[in-house]
């Protein structure tokens, strides 16, 4: 999901590179990331960090024991509407992505890659992971799919390529209402924890352990997970070489 979908405890994702200069004279690759350093650890790194994130939501549902609040949602949305949960995690995306045009919010690749990615990736491991009858083996799928997440949001932050469509909207309406980050995830979350249950979206002791665990797990993947920035060019401008 970047989340796709983080609480309040989580560090704000950095925003899409900004362009350095004009883009006449730039390098099509500086045009498309701003910030070119390390591609061949970025890019790879984030298509990881995606993809882990879809899977471990499929191993939360698969776990039946709660769901994170977008995926709540989703759920709901799968049961009332039809189509898979991961399809609604896509359209749910891209429509999130929408909503960052009247906030002149700007893309990165990563937020892109976010919406066509983690649905997907969800539905595969749907279709090759199935229900544990055991409570133990259900609360241990449950667990890894809390870690493996953890792992997967500091991936894919860490690659520094744009944070996913609803960070981005939390990251928006706080540059716009002025309130504080916290409040502004806290009542997204809410929100669509409170849409998903009406809908008949599964929440449960798994909600509340992701609520608890995924910001301490996030930060801790991400002093490992981040790709440092490019450093300083030691020689100031207009200095000889």
């Amino acid at each position: 999901m970047a989340t796709t979908t983080t609480p309040a405890s989580l560090p704000v994702p950095p925003a899409a590179p900004a362009a350095v200069g004009t883009a006449a004279g730039r390098s099509p690759a500086a045009r498309l990331f701003g910030d070119t350093h390390a591609l061949g650890r970025r890019l790879p790194q984030l298509a990881v960090g995606l993809f882990l994130y879809g899977a471990s939501m499929a191993l939360m549902l698969r776990a039946s024991l709660g769901l994170d609040p977008w995926d709540v949602f989703h759920q709901g949305l799968q049961r009332v509407l039809g189509l898979s949960v991961g399809a609604w995690v896509t359209i749910c995306g891209a429509a999130v992505l929408l909503l960052w045009i009247p906030m002149r919010q700007r893309p990165g690749v990563g937020t892109v890659a976010n919406v066509l990615v983690l649905g997907a990736a969800m539905d595969l491991t749907l279709r090759v992971v199935g229900t544990p009858g055991p409570l133990p083996a259900r609360i241990a799928l449950m667990v890894t799919g809390i870690l493996v997440n953890g792992l997967a949001t500091g991936l894919y932050i860490g690659a520094r390529l744009g944070p996913g469509p609803r960070d981005g909207l939390m990251t928006g309406l706080h540059r716009r209402t002025g309130r504080s980050l916290r409040l502004i995830r806290t009542g997204i979350e809410l929100t669509v924890l409170a849409a998903g249950v009406l809908l008949g979206g599964t929440a449960g002791v798994g909600t509340v352990a992701y609520a608890l665990a995924i910001g301490p797990l996030a930060q801790f993947f991400l002093r490992w997970c981040t790709v440092p920035e490019a450093p300083a060019d030691p020689v100031g401008p207009g200095l000889p070489a």
